[in-house]
């Protein structure tokens, strides 16, 4: 049954043209100003589609009395001031309505600057700079990873089953395989070969990621991004290489992972390093990270080159800047082209499009796990997998899930969510940028990673996209004016983010079916301060840098421009609440929910990786990190999964 009515959707259609209105210009070459965002075809079908999947009963029910006051109120009638002021006046009725129509607003322009037509292109590309998909480089492509694919109902027998193919599933995998162990990967999402690629962030974010793109915190405040597809988060990533610091290496080891601060450390570290191919020499700077750069050595503030783990031999830096929407050159060397290739050739078996429900035992041992998996036309079919030892790593979103679905893991699964909430800041320059060529990230500020013991955040760049920034712009934009300003200017815009280590915590609970809900908010005093410090740096940057405006996501908040104060404007930011109705909290790294530590009580897991309540069943992804690393979480991850390979191989012999 469809979500809205004809006139419902007529409303809609008229909200969609209220924040992305048509405007008379003299100049306008690209019919970018003159273009509405209803002339984009698909944009009220995909909102009512998001609305339909992402709401329950209830809600869609207040959707569409909203609508309907809206339109009594004569909004498809109106004219553009009396629109966007009957949306004001209406926000403005209780919290939860504000953020309904927030949600209508935000969705209207991600769909309007992201969904293309048949030909891959979207009429206001030109007009913000956006050259659209760019030519894979010639040469050989690497052979698609083999599938397996079971019957319904089928039962199959391993040595180990691994749940999960990211930086922790695919490495264990690949080395418990080459070790000769017989292993299962089961991977929730679907597989997407380099060809399979094109480079569109609308097909990228409902194909690769996490709900679609659409994880949020259950107050709404905060916004999870995590990789949902055969490789996680290195299908995605944007492949930054980051060393934790020493400080936290001897935090882990105190929670019990001695080893972790010694040499033991640094030989799993090289050995992945290797395997990855993380190098510098692949890490131009495009024009927003020149502007990091040009502002840290003025500042006095440390500026590095990344390390990114690339193929030098196919990397493209025309190419470089869509990473997150795949890669087509084959350059990025996530685990389909290292671990899960070695654990492939090794006769492993690759299951995806399995979601894993519960882990088998037997008399508090582990024996395997029960998966539902959905082929290409929807259908679902149980497949069970017998294996005396299971690696969990679906990810710090999804592996307390299972394991609370479990009865699994003891007190502290799902507690000590920490999610390196972040937030960025857009600076408006003379000239273009050229932001979508070369690596997202490609440099990081990293002056004020240790401010409290061991606690700060680093500074990097981001990958540019029309949808995502044009959502971000609504939180600002006060005018659809405003907001098609903000969107013309994104050639000539550098964007700023901080990635803070919180130690302050959320928790992943079940829903009523049974379905993974994230609670988490900023409000540990240490964080909110550091998240406050960190807005003040974003805005620093940018003016040392010469830029001429300054965005952030703050509700309403005019830009800062130059000759303004920005110290004052910097202030301006105290008077907005960090969450709900605020300054949304981004995250890309989520960690911690069934931790490894010392004690029982605290952790799920052993200093091992192993699960203190249930032998055989080992914790592989980014849920084991005892606290947040504060880096870029690959590196860890794949360094302690080498680690805890090597437990798994010691306990269950050759």
């Amino acid at each position: 049954m469809p979500l809205l009515n004809d006139a419902q959707r007529d409303v809609l259609r008229a909200i969609v043209d209220t924040v992305v209105p048509s405007v008379t210009r003299a100049d306008d070459p690209t019919g970018f100003w003159a273009t509405p965002g209803s002339a984009v075809a698909g944009v009220v079908p995909r909102i009512e589609e998001l609305l339909a999947d992402r709401t329950d009963p209830q809600q869609q029910d207040a959707l569409r009395l909203l609508l309907d006051g809206i339109g009594e109120a004569g909004l498809v009638t109106a004219d553009a001031s009396t629109r966007e002021g009957l949306l004001e006046a209406v926000s403005s009725l209780a919290p939860e309505v504000a953020v309904a129509v927030a949600t209508l607003r935000g969705a209207a322009a991600l769909y309007a600057y992201s969904l293309t037509d048949a030909q891959g292109r979207n009429p206001f590309w030109a007009g913000v700079g956006n050259p659209g998909p760019q030519a894979a480089p010639t040469g050989p492509v690497h052979p698609p990873l083999p599938l397996y694919s079971p019957h319904a109902g089928e039962t199959l027998h391993a040595d180990v089953v691994v749940v999960g193919s990211g930086a922790g599933g695919g490495t264990i995998a690949g080395l418990l395989a080459c070790a000769g162990k017989d292993v299962v990967v089961l991977e929730a999402g679907d597989y997407f070969h380099e060809g399979d690629f094109n480079q569109l962030e609308s097909w990228a974010v409902r194909s690769m990621f996490y709900r679609e793109g659409f994880a949020q915190t259950a107050d709404g405040g905060g916004v999870l991004l995590a990789g949902h597809t055969l490789g996680g988060g290195t299908t995605v990533n944007w492949q930054n290489w980051v060393e934790p610091r020493r400080v936290v290496r001897e935090q882990w080891a105190d929670d019990g992972l001695t080893d972790v601060a010694g040499p033991e450390w640094d030989a799993h570290v090289a050995a992945v390093a290797a395997r990855v191919s993380a190098n510098a020499d692949c890490s131009d700077l495009n024009g927003p990270h020149r502007r990091m750069r040009e502002a840290a050595e003025r500042l006095g503030w440390s500026f590095k080159v990344a390390t990114r783990n690339v193929d030098p031999a196919r990397y493209d830096p025309k190419t470089a800047g869509y990473t997150q929407f795949g890669d087509r050159s084959g350059a990025k060397q996530g685990t389909v082209n290292t671990y899960l290739r070695d654990a492939a050739d090794a006769g492993a078996r690759i299951v995806v499009r399995a979601d894993v429900r519960t882990v088998l035992t037997r008399a508090g041992v582990a024996s395997g796990v029960e998966a539902r998996v959905r082929d290409r036309n929807g259908n679902r079919a149980w497949l069970t997998v017998k294996a005396p030892t299971v690696v969990l790593a679906a990810g710090a979103l999804e592996t307390p899930a299972i394991l609370l679905r479990s009865g699994l893991g003891g007190p502290a699964v799902g507690r000590n969510l920490r999610v390196h909430p972040s937030s960025g800041m857009f600076g408006v320059y003379a000239d273009p940028q050229d932001p979508w060529w070369g690596p997202p990230q490609a440099g990081v500020v990293d002056e004020f990673a240790d401010l409290r013991n061991g606690h700060g955040y680093l500074v990097e760049g981001s990958q540019y996209f029309t949808g995502m920034f044009a959502f971000q712009f609504t939180a600002q934009a006060r005018t659809g004016l405003e907001h098609k300003q903000a969107m013309a200017d994104l050639d000539r815009t550098a964007d700023f983010l901080f990635v803070l280590r919180d130690r302050g915590a959320g928790h992943v609970e079940l829903d009523a079916d049974g379905e993974a809900r994230h609670v988490y908010a900023v409000e540990d005093p240490r964080d909110v301060e550091l998240f406050r410090h960190g807005l003040g740096t974003l805005a620093r940057l940018h003016e040392a840098a010469g830029a001429q405006e300054i965005r952030s996501g703050a509700p309403g908040l005019r830009s800062w421009r130059r000759g303004d104060d920005v110290e004052a404007w910097i202030r301006a930011h105290d008077d907005y609440p960090i969450g709900p109705g605020g300054l949304l909290v981004g995250s890309a790294h989520q960690m911690g929910t069934a931790r490894m530590g010392r004690d029982r009580d605290t952790a799920a897991a052993n200093p091992d990786g192993e699960l203190y309540d249930t032998r055989g069943v080992w914790i592989g992804d980014t849920s084991a990190f005892p606290s947040a690393c504060g880096s870029n979480p690959m590196l860890s991850c794949m360094a302690l999964a080498h680690r805890t390979a090597e437990r798994v191989l010691g306990a269950v012999g050759p």
